[in-house]
């Protein structure tokens, strides 16, 4: 892959550039699909306005954390083991994620009125990033690069999917168990659609988590990610919308502190967040087929760090070395040991993540 090919605009951005066109596009965007299908946009039950109002309430809010981080030393650590030219970011403030997901949590409590969806994705949301708040303060506390171990995460977050799943399964109509497929096929799946919202849940934070890499990189590719899916099942709910909106902004409020160079990273407690709000959503929709075209991006993160592990291990020589797939993984790491810059790479990964949303509406709205 020619890395100057795919990537001569993206040269020419800057960190702020980047983000300002985001913010501009995302917001062009919201207010055109609220023109398109009518809706008031002096309310709150639009994509634009609950979209805005997180975007500037976690800015603001960031210029009050950031620094308080910094009092606390709440620095993130490198792993010596990732590209050398991340070293220099050690001692950025981590755990960011606490202060823009709950102004998203905010807004979209308030922009739906307190409907019960809204409520457990939010609920949901919290426990997610609870679980990720426990890792970054472990890291923090340790003063290393390891949080808790993976097996207490996994059970952690298996754990938190199955009482979500359970109150799906309580509240919900019995057609939640039908999964939308491209124009208009509904597959039912019955009993079996709960082991699939379980497994999505913890392999969506996963996935997520790995793909905070780079500055910006989850931020704006979860703003993109999430204002799509919000688009996507506005017309049938509209509650999950404004949340998917809500989320979107702050994502996008917390690029005024995460844009390259980052003065804070989201630490697990933002990314695994992101991952549970885009499954809670895709399983109340009924849009986990969606959920999954719109964040195959993350997909891809995740099967790079798979492929990289088993062909290591198949090519595993007496010296007990083996071969490597990617430079390095996720895949983000790849192209930035290919030559790419940073900015490269997310403004790269922001197209991938538009041209998905679009592919998702076009054929499953």
């Amino acid at each position: 892959m020619d890395a100057k090919f795919f990537t001569s605009r993206a040269t020419a951005l800057t960190g702020t550039g980047l983000s300002v066109l985001l913010m501009g596009t995302l917001s062009c965007l919201a207010a055109g699909l609220d023109m398109w299908v009518g809706r008031d946009w002096l309310t709150q039950s639009n994509l634009l306005m609950p979209f805005l109002l997180s975007a500037v309430g976690s800015a603001l809010l960031g210029y009050v954390v950031v620094p308080a981080l910094k009092r606390l030393k709440a620095g993130q650590f490198i792993r010596e083991e990732g590209p050398q030219a991340h070293l220099k970011k050690a001692g950025t403030p981590t755990m960011g994620g606490i202060f823009f997901v709950p102004v998203a949590l905010f807004v979209a409590i308030l922009a739906s009125g307190g409907a019960a969806n809204t409520l457990a994705v939010c609920a949901l949301t919290l426990a997610y990033g609870f679980i990720g708040w426990i890792d970054d303060w472990q890291v923090l506390k340790r003063r290393s690069n390891k949080g808790i171990s993976p097996r207490m995460k996994l059970a952690l977050q298996i754990g938190f999917a199955i009482v979500f799943c359970a109150w799906a399964m309580a509240s919900q109509p019995a057609d939640i168990t039908e999964l939308a497929l491209p124009f208009g096929i509904f597959l039912p799946l019955g009993l079996l659609f709960w082991p699939l919202a379980g497994f999505t849940m913890v392999a969506e934070s996963n996935a997520t988590n790995l793909t905070d890499g780079v500055d910006g990189l989850m931020g704006g590719t979860g703003a993109i990610a999430l204002l799509g899916f919000g688009a996507l099942i506005a017309p049938d709910y509209p509650e999950l919308m404004v949340f998917c909106a809500a989320m979107s902004g702050a994502c996008v409020g917390f690029l005024n502190h995460n844009r390259n160079p980052a003065r804070v990273f989201m630490g697990d407690t933002g990314s695994l967040a992101l991952g549970g709000a885009l499954a809670a959503v895709g399983i109340l929709s009924g849009h986990l087929f969606a959920l999954f075209i719109i964040t195959l991006l993350f997909v891809a993160e995740t099967l790079s760090v798979i492929m990289q592990v088993s062909y290591y291990k198949a090519t595993k020589g007496p010296d007990g070395k083996g071969k490597r797939l990617f430079k390095m993984a996720p895949l983000h790491h790849h192209f930035e040991l290919s030559g790419w810059s940073e900015i490269q790479v997310v403004s790269v990964f922001y197209l991938i993540a538009g041209l998905l949303s679009c592919t998702a509406l076009t054929t499953l709205h």
